[in-house]
């Protein structure tokens, strides 16, 4: 009789679960659709054949001739952009995931939480001042910078009530501090020009990145997918608190800090990059949720997938809308991403 009860449930989570990678995998299908067109728009209208003649010739499989103006936006300009928006979607994304479970707090992410705007303050920092070279010492400079300000979350939160708003309202005030810093050191020592493409940046923006850029973002990416994936068990377990997941043999110290170092890092990458993007890692994991459920084993690949679909257009529509000019990309995701997440809060308020 139980060999007869259990085999139906079996055979429906094995359905239930399948449904769930079969979506996945037309999201995973959805991304690259995506990612192609978007080359495509533009005040040039350049044809997928072209594209993939300038893509083939590129990597050495053919030799088409195609035109040079053509061959110089989708290889220095389109392609390179694409790809780091779809780093930066998959790279927000599951930071913002991981904070939210370690910290169980479903308003968490880089930007409320002020790791971003740690992170731009030491970038400017670095560059404005001259203390290192390239996208690298910019990096570096921003992950200095999202440690900082991180590390004054966690104490501010910790020295008040150490409950979720405490999380929130730390993070709300070391938003406000690193960005009246960033805009001090900007207001120091920068002149009117370098100002204004300063704070254009600030607001998140993804022209005229290069290969070198692309390369980082997509190491970053690829690296948090892979350690999200690696521990997701363990977020399933950390997410009913320290408590369960250290009487199941979880060294929840140890993974918390591994995990929330790391999240930092991408973060401040990121941001060297492409400058503070907010809404992606607050609003993608919650979407992502309502479509696959809890278990990260799905959550994470979800987020990703879906993380990066969203910065593609997000950065689509803001460079064409706005012809020849482009919308900094941060307005872009907080125009979005705001309502959705409105909607999302409503959906939970009817719930309960």
């Amino acid at each position: 009789m139980a060999v007869t009860t259990l085999l139906p449930v079996s055979t429906a989570r094995r359905k239930h679960f399948a449904g769930r990678w079969f979506f996945l995998a037309l999201g995973v299908v959805a991304l690259v659709v995506s990612v192609l067109i978007s080359i495509t728009l533009g005040s040039a209208d350049i044809s997928l054949v072209n594209v993939r003649d300038i893509v083939t010739n590129h990597v050495g499989l053919t030799e088409i001739p195609v035109r040079l103006s053509e061959d110089a936006i989708v290889w220095e300009d389109r392609l390179p952009r694409v790809l780091v928006a779809a780093a930066c979607g998959i790279g927000l994304s599951l930071c913002g995931l991981l904070l939210q479970s370690l910290l169980r707090n479903s308003l968490a992410d880089p930007y409320i939480l002020g790791v971003s705007s740690g992170a731009s303050t030491g970038a400017v920092v670095t560059g404005m001042l001259g203390l290192g070279g390239g996208a690298i010492g910019l990096s570096g400079g921003a992950f200095i910078g999202a440690l900082i300000a991180f590390a004054a979350v966690l104490v501010i939160a910790k020295c008040a009530s150490g409950d979720n708003s405490a999380f929130i309202l730390a993070g709300v005030s070391s938003t406000q501090l690193f960005s009246a810093l960033t805009s001090l050191i900007i207001f120091a020592f920068a002149d009117s020009d370098e100002a204004r493409g300063v704070m254009f940046w600030l607001l998140g923006s993804l022209e005229g990145v290069r290969w070198n850029q692309v390369y980082l973002s997509v190491a970053v990416a690829v690296a948090a997918l892979v350690l999200c994936l690696a521990f997701t068990k363990t977020l399933d377990v950390m997410t009913f608190g320290e408590d369960m997941a250290g009487a199941l043999g979880v060294n929840t110290t140890v993974i918390r800090m591994l995990l929330l170092t790391s999240t930092a890092l991408v973060t401040a990458v990121l941001v060297s990059v492409a400058g503070a993007i907010g809404f992606v890692g607050l609003v993608i994991p919650h979407i992502a949720r309502l479509i696959c459920g809890y278990q990260h084993r799905l959550l994470v690949p979800f987020s990703a997938v879906f993380g990066a679909i969203f910065m593609v257009w997000v950065d689509t529509f803001s460079r064409i809308i706005f012809a020849p000019s482009a919308l900094p990309i941060g307005v872009g995701t907080a125009i979005v991403g705001v309502p959705v997440f409105i909607v999302i809060l409503l959906r939970k308020k009817a719930r309960v």
